[in-house]
């Protein structure tokens, strides 16, 4: 690559811990892929029993037609929409503290994304491949779904065009620092997606121009998307959904569990790669209070709701209020309230607990409530009786849970080959910051060093 230089003590040590992960395979990865694999083909299995004996073998009746699966497809599009919104808006603003996470958000949304497809294909009556066909050229235009589909679709290759335009120069760096280590299909994977890269000023100012075009792009696409999902339900002739701020409330919701997902995954690098030195305390501290903010946000919109609704008291309103709060569906809804909106906050705000194991405690309440949430969305919204007949009944089986638990293996099994393939952090920005100053405390000089200390004059 041209305009090599030789790298200072903190930058050799990004490139030595950066790119270890890419040169060298542990056995405990090794492992873990052969657990997650081991999940997945359980799950497998129990979608064969699904295909062959119908939705029968779940717990979704006619009354409650959604369950788990659309829970579950929620939950992980709002997981990729929050990853979106954290890398672009990051990128936006060019905070300096933002280069050891844009990678981590990227990834995210990447990830989480074809699992939320999957959720949707496992709710199908029929063969998968062939519902999404239907929808896809003869569905029609007045229904929401058809929104839903095309939205997704947008989104995805959105998505995919984001992380790949970030991540040519670091595998242009890759290729040229470790392709003598690997393997000669990781060596050709590299040569190829680096697409020619030569770190030269005109490939520079191309590819910033496509960095920026792209930002502004998947923001609205990603709006767009989690919008229309909400409008899915918010359409329906249900009163539960019948809430026109179901687009800002879905949207806040997605980014809230994003931030939790991205904070448990540097938590995981941080460890697993030991980045203490670029993944420091500053990151957790500002991801942290980043998801108090977005807690508060979701206890105003619970207030604001459930205020409104309880003043009223309508008579389908009643029903559902009561079911929530006091009925068989009060112990998840507390536990969401307390446990995941409230308990992070206090988290964060508490002196004593605002430590990096606090802040990744928070964000696992964080995102257990949202799950808790979208299935409260989806099964609440369902079970509440269209006609004076008693509230359905529905209790996911063991099939839905093994699903469940093969697609959160699937998006781990994705973000481990993602990891296995381009550096965990990015190197080439985060080089290039240390090189044009930066922003004070964001230099490779000043590892590890807290938020408000002058940056130190050696390394570390």
């Amino acid at each position: 690559m041209e305009g090599i230089r030789p790298l200072n003590q903190g930058q050799r040590l990004l490139e030595t811990v950066t790119l270890a992960p890419l040169r060298h395979t542990s056995r405990g990865f090794y492992l873990l892929v052969g657990v997650l694999v081991g999940v997945i083909a359980w799950g497998v299995f129990a979608y064969s029993l699904q295909l062959r004996e119908g939705l029968i073998l779940t717990g979704m009746r006619d009354r409650v037609s959604w369950g788990l699966y659309i829970a579950m497809y929620v939950f992980f599009l709002g997981v990729s929409v929050g990853g979106t919104f954290v890398s672009a808006i990051l990128r936006i603003t060019r905070a300096g503290w933002r280069m050891p996470i844009t990678r981590a958000a990227e990834i995210v949304t990447v990830a989480a994304l074809p699992i939320a497809v999957i959720f949707i294909l496992f709710n199908s009556r029929q063969n998968p491949h062939l519902t999404l066909y239907k929808l896809t050229l003869f569905g029609r235009w007045e229904s929401p779904i058809t929104w839903d589909i095309y939205g997704l679709i947008t989104y995805l290759m959105a998505s995919f065009i984001y992380l790949y335009v970030a991540l040519i120069q670091d595998l242009a760096y890759a290729r040229d620092h470790v392709g003598a280590y690997v393997s000669r299909r990781r060596r050709w994977f590299l040569k190829t997606f680096a697409i020619g890269w030569q770190d030269t000023p005109l490939q520079r100012r191309y590819l910033r121009l496509a960095e920026t075009v792209m930002v502004i792009l998947v923001l609205p696409v990603a709006v767009a998307m989690r919008t229309v999902t909400a409008w899915l339900f918010a359409t329906t002739l249900r009163d539960p959904w019948d809430n026109p701020l179901f687009g800002i409330y879905f949207l806040g919701s997605a980014i809230f569990s994003g931030v939790g997902i991205i904070i448990i995954l540097i938590a995981l690098l941080r460890k697993v790669y030991k980045l203490e030195n670029f993944i420091t305390r500053k990151h957790f501290l500002y991801l942290g209070y980043l998801l108090a903010a977005l807690a508060g946000v979701m206890f105003y919109f619970n207030v604001s709701e459930y205020i409104t609704q309880s003043y009223k008291l309508q008579a389908e309103s009643s029903s559902f209020l009561r079911e929530l709060f006091s009925g068989p569906m009060a112990p998840l809804y507390w536990a969401y309230f307390w446990g995941g909106i409230v308990a992070p906050i206090a988290i964060v705000l508490l002196p004593w607990t605002r430590t990096i194991a606090g802040i990744v405690v928070a964000a696992a309440l964080a995102n257990a409530a949202m799950f808790i949430e979208r299935y409260q969305i989806v099964v609440g919204g369902l079970k509440l009786p269209l006609n004076p007949y008693e509230v359905a009944s529905y209790s996911p089986t063991w099939v839905e849970w093994s699903l469940l638990a093969a697609g959160a293996a699937a998006f781990m099994l994705i973000v481990a080959a993602i990891l296995k393939l381009v550096p965990a952090l990015a190197i080439t920005d985060m080089l290039a910051e240390n090189e044009t100053g930066g922003e004070p405390g964001s230099s490779l000089s000043a590892l590890g060093e807290e938020p408000g200390t002058p940056p130190s004059r050696g390394g570390k």
